[in-house]
């Protein structure tokens, strides 16, 4: 199957060599997908994966003609709870890449797979509820051993989740308030419905919760940079500080809307509010928090 197209990745590569030059901070990406078509890794029943790749060798072309230093792979949804794949990319790539596993909710072992993930080298497990009743499992019995026993590794919960499940969270970290928490993307909360957020910004009591202001290309319904989802952002940013959040380029979804190239730029270059140390924190400080790499 075809790879996602190089040239488009010299075509988005705007970002100046001199960055880290300028910086004393390496840019970590702490949210990107990977996957092959190969018999040797199969796809879940059911999926529909694109039929192009997004292989680690051109999400590293990405990376270097971006001044990305680091990324965290999130297990996509089309190998679903297979982490094979994954986890032969981190085993070939061990100083470049960490891994977020998944594993099914459904599953009262889930706990036990993800200590077997983890000793395998997977730094943390991402769950993804739906908003409508299919996601209902999030708020049921077997959710709280799960999440205890990410906080007995001490390893992160990544939650993809409507804004609509964020009291949610909130309830599972009453009883487990050291858990480090990552909320992708907002929580994708609709642009038209800015009240919502509040469910997310409630979660500030939560001192180990962290949100990543990526999607902002998917939220808005403007062009780059995407001004009205901004004031999303700034609304998390005055709620929780930058040492809270961090960006992240969703690749190789972005490129259904925009470039990994922007999705880096409308960060670094056109929030406007954010000075030079927001930036420290939020394109690298605060991820190292969640997911330290070794050099």
């Amino acid at each position: 199957m075809p790879e996602i197209s190089r040239r488009s990745l010299l075509g988005a590569a705007a970002v100046s060599p001199l960055l880290s030059a300028m910086t004393d901070y390496r840019i970590l990406d702490p949210h990107v997908h990977v996957w092959k078509h190969d018999p040797a890794f199969p796809f879940a029943e059911g999926a529909h994966p694109p039929e192009r790749d997004a292989t680690p060798e051109t999400l590293q072309d990405l990376m270097k003609a971006n001044g990305v230093a680091r990324t965290v792979i999130i297990q996509v949804i089309h190998y679903r709870y297979d982490n094979r794949y994954l986890a032969s990319v981190l085993k070939r790539y061990p100083k470049t890449f960490q891994g977020v596993c998944r594993v099914d909710p459904l599953d009262p072992a889930a706990p036990d797979h993800l200590s077997r993930l983890t000793a395998e080298g997977f730094r943390g497990v991402r769950l993804s509820p739906a908003g409508n009743a299919s996601g209902d499992w999030f708020h049921g019995p077997l959710m709280p051993p799960l999440w205890k026993r990410c906080s007995e590794l001490k390893v992160p919960m990544t939650v993809l989740a409507p804004i609509t499940r964020m009291p949610e969270v909130g309830a599972l970290l009453e009883k487990l308030p050291e858990l480090t928490v990552v909320i992708d993307h907002m929580a994708d909360c609709p642009i038209d419905q800015p009240a919502e957020l509040e469910k997310l910004i409630a979660l500030k009591r939560f001192p180990n919760l962290f949100v990543k202001i990526s999607h902002t290309w998917s939220i808005s319904r403007q062009p780059y940079p995407w001004l009205d989802a901004q004031e999303y952002v700034k609304r998390l940013h005055h709620a929780y500080g930058p040492q809270r959040l961090m960006w992240a380029t969703d690749w190789p979804i972005v490129e259904g809307n925009s470039t990994y190239a922007r999705a880096l730029s409308v960060v670094r270059d056109e929030m406007k509010f954010l000075n030079a140390e927001d930036l420290s924190w939020i394109l690298s400080k605060t991820i190292e928090r969640v997911w330290p790499f070794a050099d």
